[in-house]
């Protein structure tokens, strides 16, 4: 076996910290994901309830619902035991995501997934029933100064029952990590918002569960400029005040098929 297959698989060998066990079942795909910010905005839970399906329970953290944006780098990306295609495996990524229970479950709801590849784009929705869009996107770094652009070309079919359109989304920011880097402690708001094992998603009245595996996120303060952000326009909502803003060089992850539950 290869050295990049023992890499991903030696992730399993810490999971301490993980809030549910590791699946029985074999994982399928491996991911690095790099230079990933985390920006979260609180909301009242009435606004994000409206957004969520009625199946989920809203995750709250002290009565407030968070919605992230999380811009970051994709790459190795394959199937377990097969090698890195540079069609498939090297892209920018962008998601919009809440966080939900469902059976006292915690987990991360997205409500989109922005790629600049069409092939995984196109996979991820019919595979993983996951509301992904092609968009037109680039990420630069300067001396630990990331530039980020997002731009989702134009509107696009969403995987609601109707179909209906979402409306373009763009995104421009500059970020940094700042400071030393830590691990979150249970309890703690870095905690509520970056350790997440597993997604929900809903689709044609059916709950999918995801499963996902990496070590505990090596994470520092953060600096961030958004010159344009309208990830939230389809949702109806628009950011106040200042987001709380995380940064991480990144982790190696492995992932499980996507289950009906």
């Amino acid at each position: 076996m290869s050295l990049i297959y023992h890499k991903f698989a030696s992730t399993l060998q810490d999971h301490s910290h993980r809030p549910f066990p590791l699946s029985e079942q074999p994982w399928v795909m491996n991911q690095r994901w790099s230079n990933l910010l985390f920006a979260h905005w609180p909301f009242q839970a009435e606004m994000v309830r409206k957004l969520v399906p009625d199946c989920f329970e809203l995750d709250l953290y002290d009565g407030q619902a968070y919605i992230g944006v999380v811009p970051f780098y994709m790459s190795e990306v394959s199937p377990r035991f097969l090698p890195s295609l540079p069609w498939l495996s090297y892209f920018p990524e962008l998601n919009v995501r809440t966080y939900v229970r469902y059976k006292g479950q915690a987990g991360v709801y997205f409500f989109s997934l922005d790629a600049a590849n069409f092939v995984a784009v196109y996979l991820a929705r019919t595979l993983y029933k996951l509301p992904y869009y092609n968009a037109v996107m680039s990420i630069t770094e300067k001396q630990g100064q990331f530039e980020y652009t997002s731009r989702r070309k134009g509107r696009q079919r969403s995987l609601a029952p109707d179909q209906a359109l979402v409306g373009e989304a763009d995104l421009v920011v500059s970020y940094s990590g700042k400071g030393s880097v830590f691990k979150s402690e249970t309890g703690t708001l870095e905690h509520f918002l970056t350790e997440r094992y597993c997604l929900f998603t809903e689709f044609a009245g059916k709950v999918y569960r995801g499963e996902i595996h990496h070590r505990q996120w090596p994470l520092q303060r953060a600096e961030a400029r958004f010159q344009v952000n309208t990830m939230l326009k389809p949702l109806g909502l628009e950011p106040q005040g200042e987001p709380h803003l995380l940064f991480t060089a990144g982790v190696d992850t492995v992932e499980w098929a996507i289950a009906l539950v």
